[in-house]
């Protein structure tokens, strides 16, 4: 009997979309190679500009980006692909030092890898982040009415957020990380389990990478550290959502 045959387009919708973004094209063409081996739909960019453009046009679900490209850099690339996409970013530098990373993290990259790096380390991340469970999409929230912290309130099911009754711009990962606080409010979560609830059981990271995520989440929602309202650091322990005022 004849197999039956496969429509190719459908076949590739499938595939998670990835692009790479590098001007070392010795390295692009590896990644790419990694990715396309593991069952990805993989397009390339060397430069910003083009970065950009091919974002928008093909609406990748996960987008590898160098920090350091001539010209337009990473840095504007993640600040102008996160004015019209959510995708994961994963920020690529060949500098160690801390400021580098925070600096693409806080234009809206959710994760960070240092060159040189492990091709099959970065596949394994990319593939990780795509079955990211997501405390959003878990059943109690479907469904449910907003949740309700003094002047912040949380549409955890609409995914908004609003802060005296005007919109809260966050990048996925924020929302997130905010909503699996909100979901059980007054327990004390520790880095390692906003980790597994929000990037997932086994996650290869730097544990500091929550902490930089709140950073930006208590900036946007006018939270200050030092006299919190909504989120309250937990000295040796985590974060817990407070009440509001």
């Amino acid at each position: 009997m004849t197999p039956p045959t496969t429509n190719p387009e459908s076949s590739a919708e499938l595939r998670p979309r990835v692009l790479v973004v590098d001007d070392e094209l010795p390295l692009l063409q590896l990644v790419a190679g990694y990715l396309e081996r593991d069952g990805f739909e993989v397009a390339t960019a060397t430069d910003g500009l083009a970065a950009v453009a091919k974002a928008r046009e093909w609406a990748p679900a996960v987008i590898v980006l160098d920090l350091g490209l001539p010209g337009v850099d990473g840095i504007e690339v993640c600040r102008s692909v996160r004015t019209f996409t959510d995708c994961y970013i994963v920020m690529l530098t060949a500098r160690v030092e801390e400021i580098d990373k925070l600096v693409g993290l806080s234009v809206g990259a959710d994760d960070y890898m240092t060159k040189p790096f492990s091709p099959r380390e970065l596949v394994a991340r990319v593939r990780a982040m795509l079955r990211r469970p997501r405390p959003s999409e878990q059943p109690e929230f479907v469904g449910k009415p907003p949740l309700v912290f003094g002047s912040l309130r949380i549409d955890v099911a609409g995914r908004e957020v609003h802060r005296n009754g005007e919109p809260v711009d966050l990048t996925r990962t924020e929302f997130e990380v905010l909503a699996a606080l909100a979901g059980q409010p007054r327990v004390v979560f520790s880095r390692q389990q906003l980790i597994d609830a929000v990037w997932g059981e086994g996650w290869m990271s730097d544990p500091h990478l929550v902490d930089v995520h709140m950073g930006h989440v208590r900036r946007k929602i006018g939270d200050d550290p030092a006299s919190p309202v909504f989120i309250r650091t937990v000295r040796g322990v985590g974060y817990q959502m407070g009440v509001g005022k």
